[in-house]
């Protein structure tokens, strides 16, 4: 059973404190959320402009796992408010 990850590196460069960085991740949570994977955040959380984010998805078939993160990744990139700096996609 194939468990695919997708790491995100985001640039938010309107946000000038930690709440509004948090509202702008929610809001992007809840967007991708729609495709049945789980999201958090895991690293720069101290940093009001830069945010990672990690995503994950367990399917039987790990095609299927590469579509369901390439929607992400592209849900992600119309977001206006982040600019997506990196993202790497992998499978266990």
């Amino acid at each position: 059973m194939p468990i695919g990850v997708l790491e995100i590196d985001l640039y938010i460069p309107h946000s000038s404190s930690l709440k509004e960085k948090r509202y702008v991740l929610r809001s992007i949570k809840d967007k991708v959320k729609k495709f049945n994977v789980s999201v958090a955040e895991v690293d720069a959380q101290d940093l009001w402009q830069r945010s990672r984010l990690m995503v994950a998805v367990v399917s039987n078939d790990s095609s299927l796992a590469n579509s369901i993160l390439s929607k992400v990744i592209g849900t992600i990139e119309q977001e206006k408010r982040v600019q997506v700096l990196d993202y790497t996609l992998r499978f266990l």
